[in-house]
Formats: C-alpha cells, sequence, structure tokens
C-alpha cells in the first residue's frame, strides 16, 4: 500500500493527523505527482480548512491541468465558502475534463441556482438526475428549480416522487402543498401542509401556509 492509500486510509479511520504525515510524505518524494495534492486537499476541505485546501487543489491543476477531481475538490471549496462565481468555473472545468457524473452536474445546477440563474441550474439539475434517478435530493432540487420556472406540472411530479421514496420529506411535502395553492386546490395544498408539519412540527413556512390556506377556507 503506497502512502497516498495508506493516507486515505488513515482518513477514513479519522486518524488525521496521520493522514498528513502520509500525504505529506508522498507529496516530498513525488513533487510532480497531483495525486497527493488532490488528497491533501480532500483531508482539509474535511477539517473545513477550505482557503488551504484550494491552495493545494490549484497546485495539482498547475501540475496536471486535466486532473478533473482536482477541480472538483476546488469546485466544493469554493462552494462551502460561498464563492459561487469561482465554484461554477472550477465545476465547469471537472465537466469538461471528463467528470461525467451525477454529483458535478448537481453541484453545479445548485451553484447556478444560488448565483439566481435558474435557466443555467436547469439542465445541469436535470442532468443530474439522469445520471442517477434514485438521487432524492437531485430530484427535489430539480423540482424547486422547475417550480420556481413557472414548470408546475414538472415539478409536482418531481416532489410526488420524493415523498413516495422519502415519506419523511416535509419539505417536498410543504411544496406540494404549494403547487396544490398554485393550481387552485385548497384542500389538497391543506393536507400537504399538515402532512409536512406532522413530519416537523416546527416547519414555519408549513405553518404559514396552513394558516393563510385555513383562512381562505373559512371565507
Amino acid at each position: 500500500m503506497d502512502k497516498n492509500q495508506l493516507g486515505i486510509k488513515h482518513m477514513q479511520e479519522g486518524q488525521l493527523e496521520e493522514a498528513a504525515k502520509m500525504f505529506q510524505e508522498a507529496i516530498e518524494e513525488h513533487p510532480n505527482d497531483p495525486v497527493p495534492y488532490i488528497n491533501f486537499g480532500n483531508l482539509l476541505s474535511a477539517v473545513n480548512e477550505l482557503d488551504k485546501a484550494i491552495r493545494f487543489y490549484n497546485r495539482a491543476i498547475e501540475i496536471d491541468g486535466n486532473s478533473a477531481t482536482a477541480y472538483y475538490g476546488a469546485g466544493n471549496a469554493y462552494y462551502n465558502l460561498e464563492q459561487y462565481e469561482k465554484a461554477v468555473e472550477m465545476y465547469r472545468g471537472a465537466v469538461e475534463k471528463g467528470l461525467d457524473e451525477g454529483d458535478a452536474y448537481f453541484m453545479l445546477g445548485m451553484t447556478y441556482y444560488h448565483l439566481g440563474e435558474l435557466h443555467y441550474a436547469l439542465p445541469h439539475l436535470q442532468r443530474a438526475v439522469e445520471k442517477n434517478n434514485q438521487d432524492i435530493d437531485a430530484k427535489f432540487q430539480f423540482g424547486l428549480c422547475l417550480a420556481q420556472l413557472e414548470q408546475i406540472d414538472e415539478a409536482k411530479k418531481q416532489f410526488q416522487w420524493v415523498v413516495e421514496h422519502d415519506p419523511k420529506h416535509a419539505d417536498a411535502y410543504f411544496n406540494l402543498g404549494v403547487v396544490y395553492i398554485y393550481q387552485e386546490q385548497p384542500e389538497n395544498a391543506l393536507a400537504f401542509f399538515n402532512k409536512a408539519l406532522e413530519i416537523q412540527p416546527d416547519h414555519l413556512l408549513a405553518g404559514n401556509g396552513k394558516k393563510k390556506v385555513e383562512e381562505l377556507l373559512n371565507h
């Protein structure tokens, strides 16, 4: 087992100092290998040393400009720092360099979503769902994006799928309630707000929605 593999093993076992030592030694022994820099970046990200992590990812990219996982790691670090423009740049780099995976498209979609660029977010979230059609988070966020772009029927399908596969997903029930308000079916909306509150009694949005629908029905 080489030092990178040993370092990863230490990381998985929560032995972070030992992992750092292994990655550092791997870098000293192979300074032109991007892999230990990426691994060290992942370790630093795991302990929320995000600015330092980015330096290691950038060094990996300097060594190998086609290192998709280095771009992806840097994208995650920038995303967690809420530096979304830089995150987009890195996630796009990861995809362009061949990281054709659901997680990469999901994170790219989420980054565009945070930037308010919903028309860019939508196709990437859709691609994430296509890549992994059992991903509950991707389906839910795809539904939210569809709803905000007023593609209500398609959004409804996503939320329905989510609650079928995760019956405790309070936010999906809430959003189904919103869909039914939009479709002028207040009784159905109330049922879904109640379901959200049954799962999560402190769900403020569902509580507010329930109150407004009850006022509407009482009048």
